[in-house]
């Protein structure tokens, strides 16, 4: 019998530092997850659809801009924030990256940078789930380079005229609010386009093998007019687009560690049951090795997670941290998945099982928000102060 005393899933007692309502953030978020996420996200999958009608009740929970202060959102610490993305993840990899764009690419931005009248307009429709945000950054020609985006907004009066597309925008085509990062003269700024406007039209991506459960789009700007009123004052420069990536990497870093746990956990359950040589799986040195690794990784992953939390609530958090924590528990997560769905044999490959609809997102997730090789010369950078981008 399994060691009664330990969580296989939580070997060094992380839940038991949570505080009551950490502990209820959690417990909410999870019900919800196993409930209303886990029954319907198969099929979600298998037909490429968002399930758009779980929106209300995220928003229901607080879980939309739930780390800010105001404007009806729920004004949680980091550490809740973080354990709602593990959760969400849990459930699938598109669900987290819904909350993670409204929340942290959109409602962080406005709430940062923009002005009063801003911050009013939109931020508690979004906290209710009423406006759907994206973020536009990402361009055709490559990602990892946002200084070199050829969008580009040229002041005309008062106001601003936008030319150009951003490409793999997650929530594009269903969003009512694009806040779209564009060069201008005076440096890159961030612009608030609403659905509707002449020139502004969003594209959708179809035909992916991975977050077929999230919206994906292209989006095109053709002598976009935007008021003044819709710019952000607050911000010129890298600081703004990057300062966003890096709240949503900080809750990538929580959000993976749910998907290799609900892989572990499945996994867990089949070599229990699956019989092979006269024995379950459960009783072969093999297989206890890689389930041995794979507790291992999930529990590095989570204590970094945890240090991160504690850093970023004491307000010293470097975005290099964040880097190493993106970096290596995705890592972790997506090899995780694949050992998973290697043990699980031919039964890996089939949508019966979790650990292939997890590999195929994971695949995305460490590419997004920072390839790999962008967080590993970060932390180069960092440790010898010479620039190899």
């Amino acid at each position: 019998m399994p060691n009664p005393s330990l969580d296989p899933l939580d070997l060094f007692a992380l839940r038991e530092s949570l505080t009551e309502e950490e502990r209820m953030v959690q417990d909410s978020v999870r019900r919800l997850v196993n409930e209303r996420v886990l029954p319907i996200i198969r099929e979600c999958f298998e037909e490429h659809r968002f399930p758009r009608e779980l929106v209300p009740e995220l928003a229901a929970l607080g879980l939309l801009g739930s780390s800010l202060e105001g404007y009806g959102c729920a004004g949680l610490n980091a550490l809740c924030y973080g354990l709602i993305c593990q959760e969400l993840e849990r459930g699938d990899s598109g669900i987290r990256s819904f909350v993670s764009v409204q929340s942290s690419l959109c409602m962080f931005p406005i709430h940062a940078y923009g002005s009063d009248a801003q911050k009013l307009q939109y931020l508690p429709g979004m906290a209710r789930g009423e406006l759907i945000g994206c973020f536009g950054l990402t361009e055709p020609h490559g990602g990892s380079d946002p200084a070199n985006m050829k969008t580009y907004a040229r002041q005309r009066g008062r106001d601003w005229v936008l030319n150009g597309s951003k490409m793999w925008i997650t929530n594009g085509s269903i969003a009512d609010l694009a806040l779209v990062w564009a060069q201008t003269d005076d440096g890159i700024r961030g612009f608030l386009l609403e659905k509707g406007m002449r020139g502004f039209t969003a594209q959708l991506i179809e035909r992916k093998f991975s977050l077929r459960a999230s919206i994906t789009s292209a989006l095109f700007f053709d002598d976009v007019l935007v008021p003044e009123q819709n710019v952000l004052p607050g911000v010129i420069g890298l600081k703004g687009p990057l300062s966003c990536l890096t709240q949503a990497r900080y809750g990538i870093a929580w959000g993976v560690i749910g998907a290799a746990q609900a892989c572990l956990e499945q996994l867990l359950e089949y070599s229990a049951s699956r019989s092979l040589f006269g024995r379950s799986l459960a009783h072969n040195q093999a297989v206890q090795v890689r389930l041995a690794e794979m507790a291992r990784q999930i529990t590095c992953a989570q204590m970094l997670a945890l240090q991160l939390a504690r850093l970023k609530e004491r307000g010293t958090l470097d975005p290099v941290q964040v880097s190493l924590a993106k970096w290596n528990n995705c890592r972790a997560a997506l090899d995780i998945a694949r050992d998973c769905r290697d043990l699980l044999g031919g039964a890996g490959i089939s949508a019966e099982y979790a650990p292939i609809r997890h590999m195929l997102n994971l695949e995305s997730v460490i590419t997004y928000e920072g390839t790999e090789t962008i967080h590993q010369l970060s932390v180069g950078r960092a440790l010898t102060g010479h620039n190899a981008f």
